[in-house]
């Protein structure tokens, strides 16, 4: 299962995020977490020292790598540099499986269960001349091609706001947790998302944080209704992990939170036609609009009509 942490700047949703990928790893569930925040914090989140989070290889340095791996020996698409974010898989394509062997996952580093990749910091060389979808394109390439099966889980904690939406990526997940504050700010961007999401059936659910008390849980309630799926308290556990402080038992009602949004994504049903037909619908979108030009093809010739996504037992 695919899932992101979505939410304003601020909101929590990297500690949520660092959290949840632990919570599955110390079930024994194979999880890869893919930090695709402009502020790349989910490394340390995790328990890595800031030095060693630092020098994590990035995902859009290696994006040539990626794509000729990926390209495999596909015949409609003519080199990696033809390749854009929005390529989709066919013939010949080679695809992923969670944790394997394969020049995607190898810049991975394993830390307490769970394996870290990341898209890398936005630096002064991209000012002016790039932007953040540039370094989460080598993530929407790998959902793309990843064939995830049962009790596998990939957790990406998402850059702050509605960014999301600025690419096809926020069709890649089977659903999305939008961590919400108890404040109007907080639920702004909760009224935004479900704006967005509206016309391509992407699940929400909400999770609330620095929640203090009932009034809070039913400030949520009163504005997510029935998308408020669980929420998050004061809690001496998460303090203790970002002082960087181990063996602090996260609170009996947060733990309990946590298995509740596994199970909440455990039930959600795998669309599978659906995820097909939308990556060709962004890779046309953006074939039209920008990437043609980009790369002096017809990039709508890279689809392959009679290519389906093989369904993992």
């Amino acid at each position: 299962m695919k899932v992101a942490f979505v939410g304003k700047g601020g909101s929590g949703k990297t500690t949520l995020s660092s959290l949840f990928a632990r919570h599955l790893a110390a079930q024994g569930r194979p999880v890869v977490a893919i930090d695709a925040d402009i502020n790349q914090h989910l490394g340390v989140a995790l328990g890595l020292e800031e030095d060693r989070a630092a020098k994590l290889p990035a995902l859009g340095d290696h994006l040539t790598e990626i794509k000729e791996y990926l390209r495999g020996d596909n015949p409609r698409i003519s080199s990696a540099a033809s390749m854009v974010k929005t390529t989709p898989p066919g013939r010949g394509s080679r695809l992923l499986r969670l944790r394997g062997d394969d020049p995607v996952h190898a810049l991975g580093e394993e830390v307490d269960g769970v394996t870290l990749l990341v898209t890398g910091a936005f630096t002064e060389e991209d000012l002016g001349v790039a932007c953040y979808h540039s370094k989460t394109g080598a993530v929407e390439l790998y959902l793309n091609h990843l064939i995830d099966g049962p009790g596998e889980y990939v957790v990406v904690d998402m850059t702050a706001g509605a960014d999301s939406f600025a690419s096809g990526l926020f069709t890649r997940f089977d659903l999305m947790f939008l961590v919400a504050e108890p404040t109007r700010k907080g639920v702004g961007v909760y009224r935004q998302y479900v704006e967005y999401a509206a016309d391509y059936d992407v699940a929400i659910a909400v999770v609330g944080n620095k929640v203090t008390g009932p009034d809070d849980v039913a400030y949520l309630r009163s504005h997510v209704g029935e998308d408020l799926l669980t929420w998050f308290g004061q809690s001496a556990a998460v303090r203790a992990l970002e002082q960087g402080r181990s063996g602090v038992a996260l609170e009996p009602e947060n733990a309990e939170a946590l298995e509740l949004m596994r199970r909440r994504l455990d039930a959600q049903r795998r669309d599978w036609d659906k995820f097909w037909r939308q990556a060709v619908e962004f890779h046309i979108k953006n074939a039209r609009s920008w990437a043609n030009r980009a790369v002096g093809e017809d990039l709508e010739a890279q689809i392959d009509p009679g290519f389906r996504v093989p369904q993992p037992a």
